[in-house]
């Protein structure tokens, strides 16, 4: 069985530029607003691909090679939610939940002995977990901030019935930003029958059995819905509490 899903070369570089032209046309021609950034994130993520695959045996190799690599995830996951939520200084407070929900799960792991100490096993699913959490934490952020602003008038009318301020923009913000975990659920009740997400075809193309694949690919969904859980509560108490907002 080949190793690999995609037969690499010229045809499938060919491939990629074509379908990231396709993407960016559809979405210019849409009238989507993310033309040029489809096409850039295309780019990026070749470049750093690359550059991840150049340094990856290095990294794996030591564990507080494997820390800092970690440590960078987050930093870059804190940003990207920071620049999606807010264009303040305060948009640090986006590393929060995407820390608090991501992390303990992976030490977790580590000291019960699920999760090998090593670098090839811990950096794979702390990107999985980072990127889960930085996702909830974006799309909780934003909808919060969303229906924050456009139903001011009902958060001032429960402040003038007498509620705290963070009680009043629960009220307002937190059924709309709970809708952030939609992906994660319904990814997780199609799995299988929809789609064979990454880690199941990951396990399976590296000679591991169906079931210890399936094993697999249940933890970490399971694990993404508790991380992304976390992060939207975090994330909608951050709101509330006007840690985080578009000013």
């Amino acid at each position: 069985m080949s190793s690999s899903m995609l037969v690499a070369g010229p045809r499938l570089a060919v491939a990629l530029v074509l379908l990231t032209a396709v993407a960016a046309a559809v979405a210019t021609v849409g009238r989507l607003g993310h033309g040029r950034q489809i096409a850039v994130a295309a780019a990026r993520a070749a470049l750093q691909l690359a550059a991840v695959s150049a340094l990856i045996t290095a990294i794996v190799a030591s564990l507080r090679a494997t820390a800092a690599f970690v440590a960078v995830m987050c930093a870059v996951a804190a940003g990207t939610s920071a620049r999606r939520i807010t264009r303040g200084r305060h948009g640090w407070w986006a590393a929060v939940p995407i820390v608090a929900g991501s992390l303990p799960v992976v030490v977790g792991l580590l000291v019960a002995g699920l999760l090998p100490p090593r670098g090839i096993a811990v950096i794979p699913v702390a990107g999985i977990l980072i990127g889960g959490a930085m996702t909830a934490t974006s799309l909780a952020g934003r909808r919060a901030l969303d229906e924050l602003d456009g139903r001011w008038g009902e958060v001032e009318a429960a402040l003038a019935l007498g509620l705290p301020s963070r009680d009043a923009s629960l009220l307002v913000c937190r059924p709309a930003a709970a809708q952030a975990l939609i992906p994660a659920l319904d990814q997780t009740r199609t799995v299988g029958l929809v789609t064979l997400p990454g880690a199941y075809v990951g396990v399976l193309l590296g000679g591991a059995s169906p079931v210890a694949a399936g094993i697999t690919q249940l933890f970490v969904l399971v694990g993404l819905l508790a991380v992304e859980a976390v992060a939207v509560v975090l994330t909608v108490e951050l709101v509330a509490r006007g840690r985080l907002h578009r000013r």
